[in-house]
């Protein structure tokens, strides 16, 4: 079922983005989630926030004008929008804890049917060595969601029943944004809100194995 039509991670982004309230101040997690930055609107006042020190940053610079003193967590090189500022380590996770964002986007390697997180160990030897912000955001955001590819490489699905990875957090995620649906998490289980054009609730239910809800 790995040929099944899906959204390019460019349309994936733009998805996010239309989600994202005017006003909001958002954290974009490493990796894909940093897309996002490229398909807000510049009339849209969103404020990105970076776990590394920094507010109000812009999309990606345009090739050849990237300014290596200015990156995100992922060290990628950004754009710093007028009003923006640098600070502490201290103060952005202060920020963080504080419940001072409105939403963040991570990846994931697993997120369950009632929105636990797992995104920060696979149990590899080489797997990244530690959380990082990640339990900090996925717990001290008003809102979290994730973005990923919904099955891995060889076809498994990473929306399961219960995570088999280290957590990140329990029952933070409210909402994934995969390249096949978009699925609201909760208590009660997980309830498809869109499907990717071409793909059926029937197509989902066999690629995930697990209980999703329409509607």
């Amino acid at each position: 079922m790995n040929d099944l039509p899906r959204l390019t991670r460019q349309q994936l982004a733009a998805r996010v983005a239309q989600d994202i309230p005017e006003g909001a101040y958002v954290n974009l997690g490493i990796g894909l989630p940093t897309l996002i930055a490229n398909y807000l609107p510049p009339e849209k006042d969103v404020i990105l926030q970076s776990e590394n020190g920094l507010i109000g940053m812009g999309p990606a610079p345009a090739p050849g004008e990237e300014d290596w003193e200015l990156i995100n967590a992922g060290k990628q090189a950004v754009t710093l929008r007028t009003g923006g500022a640098f600070f502490h380590h201290a103060d952005s996770f202060a920020m963080m804890r504080g419940g001072h964002i409105d939403i963040c986007v991570l990846g994931a390697f697993q997120v369950s049917v009632t929105g636990d997180l797992a995104n920060w160990h696979t149990g590899e030897p080489d797997a990244i060595p530690a959380v990082g912000g990640a339990m900090d955001l996925a717990i001290g955001a008003k809102r979290t969601f994730v973005m990923m590819d919904l099955l891995t490489r060889s076809g498994e699905s990473k929306l399961v029943e219960h995570c088999t990875y280290p957590l990140t957090g329990i029952g933070c995620v409210s909402r994934l944004y995969s390249d096949l649906a978009v699925i609201d998490l909760s208590p009660a289980g997980a309830r498809v809100v869109e499907l990717a054009p071409g793909v059926t609730i029937d197509d989902l239910r066999r690629v995930t194995g697990v209980t999703l809800g329409e509607g």
